[in-house]
């Protein structure tokens, strides 16, 4: 009777407590993401240039969305998908670490001082009638006030069952300050982490604990440093038969973390003292202040020490998982078809890898090269490659509220279908170079290649003006070849040329006009600006066939 009696007083409160907490987490988190939008993400790719930004970037990014596992698996994604360099990737790991222990200080400052009807009510209610009345980005904002409510209820819940809990239950098995008792208060926390998939859930319900007597801080402060360590289960997750990119960015978040909680195990008790001295100073001398600057401190201590070495550390991980793999499809990751408009542009980085490796091959061709002959390993490769992008792309759930990524996909389809036609004209096994007019017209389509191919491997703002430029190029090689069809055709009837030398030098017009027609629809719908691209194609080299 004494242990129904112990589980009907106690934790039904703990129970709904975590569950109040989790659910605010989530709403809280969810409702942020989605009112940025696609903001998040920008962010993310464009402030990443150096380790510091990286770092800034994963502090505010997780403080903001209050989740540093939502960081961690967009930023895997990104590495994958080749949006973001492997050490950037690292660096906004560091800053996520940093930046998942913002909820503590929540925590520590206002939840257990708060009154629970007078303000976390309000912001349910106020966030709810958001959510009924309003649309987009201000009714995502109304749901993360009400998960910001929901997590004040589910810690007023957690304090009433630790009450209980200190009442009916002693808590002093830990208590000794022995190596042993260290280690296993870190594996309770790690498993509590896991347990509840979040660390900052796991975090909240130490400070609790810690708030209402049922733990000492010190006590608190090694279960902090197993959460810690907790976080790195979803990374293992996210990389679960992942690219080799996802994999290695897994890797450096279990390093970092294993090695930061190492150090912050080693020498809690000198960092404690510090935490101690600074607390007292600025007169908070609350334990559940102290243990949320004690996290804090830890996770800053850890990105001292990485953030100098972090283009040591990242060869340090690639040297222990290597690239394995086709190189053309190394972006195409399934673990990212969650993430619409990453997934999209990880196909849009195959195609580029697809193009250049094609572009190269048709150059060869177009020149003329002495002894050259299409690669067909490569080719057939390319072709292989095409197939999986295109079934990438359509295993990529369309969001309906993403217009943008719709028009994205339909651009990728458009460059897709021009650069398997690029393939099937460098597949031909002759080089089709017959005449002194289309050598010339080959050899000015050439460099329009080799241009078009540099900017690939070295992306320039310039992208409209090779766009024009290829355009141009085709256009002057489809009038080029009309101009040759009448003239060839005259000097045949005229007995001047043979009907097969006149055949072949058509051919070989129409082939270079090919080749040049599929490169500028294929950047015109891979590079091009997002409105042009998204386009149907024009009838400009059908109607450049026909033409007399």
């Amino acid at each position: 009777m004494a242990a129904l009696s112990l589980f009907l007083a106690v934790f039904p409160h703990l129970l709904g407590g975590v569950g109040l907490f989790l659910a605010g987490m989530i709403l809280m988190s969810d409702g942020l993401k989605a009112a940025a939008g696609g903001k998040l993400q920008r962010i993310l790719e464009r402030s990443t240039g150096t380790p510091l930004a990286a770092f800034l970037s994963g502090v505010g990014l997780t403080a903001l969305v209050q989740s540093s596992s939502a960081t961690t698996i967009t930023t895997i994604g990104f590495v994958s998908a080749g949006l973001l360099s492997f050490s950037a990737a690292i660096g906004v790991i560091i800053g996520a670490n940093v930046g998942t222990t913002s909820t503590g200080w929540i925590v520590a400052l206002l939840g257990f001082k708060l009154n629970v009807g007078a303000i976390a009510l309000p912001f349910i209610g106020v966030g709810a009638l958001m959510r009924l009345l309003s649309r987009g980005a201000r009714a995502q904002l109304g749901m993360a006030l009400v998960g910001f409510g929901l997590i004040f209820i589910g810690i007023d819940f957690l304090q009433a069952g630790m009450g209980g809990l200190t009442q009916r239950i002693d808590l002093s098995l830990f208590s000794r300050p022995t190596l042993a008792n260290h280690l296993w208060l870190a594996l309770i926390g790690a498993v509590m982490t896991v347990l509840l998939q979040s660390s900052s859930a796991a975090v909240a319900l130490t400070l609790t604990a810690l708030n209402s007597g049922a733990i000492g801080l010190e006590q608190s402060v090694f279960l902090v440093i197993g959460q810690n360590l907790g976080t790195t289960v979803k990374a293992v997750l996210a990389a679960a038969g992942a690219a080799t990119p996802a994999k290695r960015t897994a890797l450096a978040h279990i390093l970092f973390n294993v090695a930061t909680g190492l150090i912050a195990f080693l020498l809690a008790g000198y960092l404690l003292a510090l935490v101690h001295s600074w607390s007292s100073r600025l007169e908070k001398d609350d334990p559940a202040v102290v243990l949320a600057l004690f996290h804090t401190t830890m996770n800053l201590l850890g990105a001292i020490l990485f953030l100098p070495i972090i283009p040591l550390f990242a060869r340090l991980v690639e040297w222990l998982i290597p690239d394995r793999g086709p190189a053309l499809t190394r972006h195409l990751d399934r673990s990212l078809l969650h993430l619409a408009d990453v997934a999209v542009e990880a196909a849009a980085r195959a195609l580029h890898e697809i193009v250049i490796l094609t572009l190269g091959e048709a150059i060869a061709s177009l020149r003329a090269v002495p002894h050259h002959r299409q690669n067909q390993e490569h080719l057939v490769a390319a072709q292989a490659a095409m197939d999986e992008t295109g079934r990438f792309l359509g295993q990529i759930p369309l969001p309906g509220h993403r217009d943008d990524i719709y028009a994205r996909r339909l651009a990728l389809l458009h460059a897709g279908d021009h650069v398997d036609r690029l393939i099937e004209a460098c597949q031909e096994t002759e080089t089709p170079i017959h005449g002194a007019d289309a050598q010339a017209a080959a050899l000015r389509m050439a460099a329009a290649l080799e241009q078009a191919q540099a900017w690939l491997r070295q992306p320039t703002a310039a992208r409209e003006g090779l766009i024009q430029a290829l355009a141009q190029t085709s256009l002057q090689q489809a009038e080029a070849r009309r101009r040759q069809r009448a003239y060839v055709l005259e000097e045949t009837a005229a007995g001047r040329l043979q009907p097969d030398a006149a055949h072949r030098q058509l051919e070989s017009m129409r082939w270079v006009d090919r080749v040049g027609y599929h490169t500028w629809r294929t950047f015109h719908h891979l590079v091009g600006s997002p409105a042009a691209a998204a386009t149907l194609d024009s009838a400009v080299y059908a109607e450049a066939e026909t033409a007399a």
